[in-house]
């Protein structure tokens, strides 16, 4: 018997989104282009965002982890109540750091994924494979679905 799909407000989010990016990008190429465009924009972001971080909290945050290790302060003074802060402000660097090095690995194998090339009528199959995986969700047949899953008194609102 299959597991019932987990009914929270993120799987369900999640699911919606899935859906439309079948429905959205029915082929391969289709899917290929937007895995790529997906990757290089994660790459982007997270990228830019570490480069701010690290200019203007990288020394400041390596300056503080140092200065706690050994309880004295740059300035020669004691430690004060910021190194909780600048340790975790640390830590997201390296977090962003680790990020970004395994966006360029998967940048590299997703480059394998572009020289593979199918006839249209591969194409096709992806095509009506995405039609029964994510249905129109406006489908008249799907919105009648829908409103009589709604009335069934045995399955909770989902709205």
């Amino acid at each position: 018997m299959p597991e019932e799909p987990c009914q929270c407000p993120d799987c369900q989010r999640f699911y919606r989104e899935h859906d439309r990016l079948i429905r959205e990008n029915p082929s391969l190429r289709q899917q290929q282009e937007l895995n790529w465009a997906a990757l290089q924009a994660f790459r982007t972001l997270a990228g830019r965002v570490l480069e701010e971080l690290q200019k203007t909290h990288g020394d400041d945050a390596t300056d503080a982890a140092a200065a706690t290790a050994g309880s004295v302060a740059p300035d020669g003074q004691a430690p004060d109540d910021d190194a909780p802060e600048q340790d975790s402000l640390q830590q997201a660097i390296s977090d962003l750091e680790n990020i970004n090095a395994h966006l360029f690995s998967i940048e590299a194998l997703m480059e394998r994924i572009f020289d593979v090339r199918v006839p249209e009528e591969v194409e096709q199959k992806f095509r009506e494979t995405a039609g029964e995986l994510a249905p129109d969700p406006l489908n008249a047949d799907r919105l009648r679905l829908n409103r009589l899953l709604h009335q069934t008194p045995d399955l909770p609102d989902r709205s």
